[in-house]
């Protein structure tokens, strides 16, 4: 069954609902799920071209699968990208980018405020085989500029960062990297591309850990890079079929399905997380509270420039405590006194969840990484969900007012 092509000129909102491969012969309305390893070729020779490469078809999930195909063109038109390719999951992606990317004697830039893991990929594991990492200031664009060497080849961040919501600015970052014949690669998990695509600031990878808002909804892990045609079909591609991190059918569906809802989704999760920093802003247990949209973040205007005026749905905040034993130990009260929150390091779900970054996701760096990365033993790390808001204010109060 052949489908008329999308007009030109559609809005996010409806691509995220429409893009797709083309229906099958029985015309289904939502997308189809391929669970199948292989794929039956009409006929040896067909299959010949089709495993080199010279002609179109899927062979072999591992190499490609029509549902993750649909998954890949629909994230790729959110992102305004030539195309996409997904991945197991998100570090699987930031994985499958350095594989791509890096040789031994190479350098990477790279904020020091990212994701514990990816701090210890690039830093420690890709150490291993002789890539040189420089890790600076998240929003120090001199630092940035002075890190750079002749053999730099990529710099990275995310933005906002994990978890004190810290943001760089992509185009100074872009000009950077070009000026230095280097690459850019932004980590978009937390505003997704309902909010920022940072290719139409310069970057020249998006980086998306589907587990979080692109599914939306908690149920299952996924990655992908975007970008232009030629680095995914010609850098990331093979690095996928031969190093297997490839993105499940069964994964990729759940997370198209959800990027129908991503753009509705955000704008709920945004309004409910600003409300909720400036709730905690007036909270005497609370010390200091990170939120791009709040007007005392050091970086909201950017942020508003950036991010579609909105501060997305992560909010973090230190508690009170005059030693760090003392402010984990109320950071672990406030956290253990919540009945409705859920208690877990995963963000991007429906339910509000709620976690002290110091013991999970930062939990395997060296205290001297989590000071130089902001992370406090005081330090609360709040995803706002579509939980009602005065529900998500009293389970928190349930602690918080044991510090007052």
């Amino acid at each position: 069954m052949t489908d008329h092509s999308l007009p030109p000129g559609l809005h996010r909102d409806t691509l995220a609902v429409r893009t797709a491969l083309e229906r099958s012969q029985y015309g289904e309305n939502s997308e189809a799920l391929f669970l199948t390893s292989s794929f039956v070729q009409p006929d040896a020779e067909t299959s010949a071209r089709r495993f080199a490469g010279t002609e179109d078809g899927f062979t072999y999930t591992r190499t490609s699968n029509p549902t993750v195909a649909s998954f890949e063109r629909r994230l790729a038109a959110l992102e305004g990208t030539e195309a996409a390719i997904g991945a197991s999951s998100g570090m699987g992606a930031i994985l499958m980018m350095c594989m791509g990317l890096l040789k031994a004697g190479d350098h990477v830039v790279c904020s020091r405020s990212v994701f514990g893991s990816t701090l210890n990929l690039i830093g420690r594991e890709f150490g291993k085989f002789g890539v040189e990492t420089t890790f600076v200031s998240q929003t120090d664009v001199a630092e940035w500029k002075a890190a750079i060497r002749p053999t730099t080849k990529l710099l990275f961040a995310e933005t906002p960062t994990n978890p004190l919501t810290d943001v760089c600015d992509i185009r100074a970052l872009a000009d950077l990297a070009h000026d230095a014949g280097a690459l850019l690669a932004v980590d978009n998990c937390f505003c997704s591309p309902a909010l920022q695509r940072p290719t139409e600031l310069g970057a020249d990878l998006v980086i998306h850990s589907g587990t979080k808002y692109l599914e939306g909804q908690g149920r299952v892990l996924a990655g992908a890079i975007c970008g232009s045609a030629k680095l995914i079909n010609e850098v990331f591609g093979p690095v996928v079929r031969t190093a297997g991190m490839a993105l499940s059918p069964f994964n990729a569906w759940v997370v198209l399905k959800g990027l129908e809802t991503l753009g509705i989704r955000m704008q709920a999760h945004c309004a409910g997380a600003l409300a909720l920093a400036q709730w905690l802003e007036t909270q005497p247990g609370v010390s200091r509270v990170y939120y791009p949209g709040l007007k005392s973040h050091p970086q909201h205007e950017l942020a508003m420039r950036q991010q579609s005026g909105m501060g997305g749905a992560v909010v973090s905040f230190d508690v009170l405590g005059d030693t760090p034993e003392v402010a984990r130990a109320n950071a672990f009260q406030v956290i253990d006194s919540t009945r409705v929150l859920s208690i877990t390091a995963n963000l991007g779900d429906t339910k509000t969840t709620i976690t002290h970054p110091a013991t999970t996701s930062h939990g395997r760096l060296t205290e001297a990484q989590r000071q130089a990365a902001g992370i406090s033993q005081g330090l609360i790390r709040v995803a706002v969900g579509l939980d009602h808001l005065d529900d998500i204010k009293a389970d928190l109060l349930r602690g918080l007012g044991t510090l007052a």
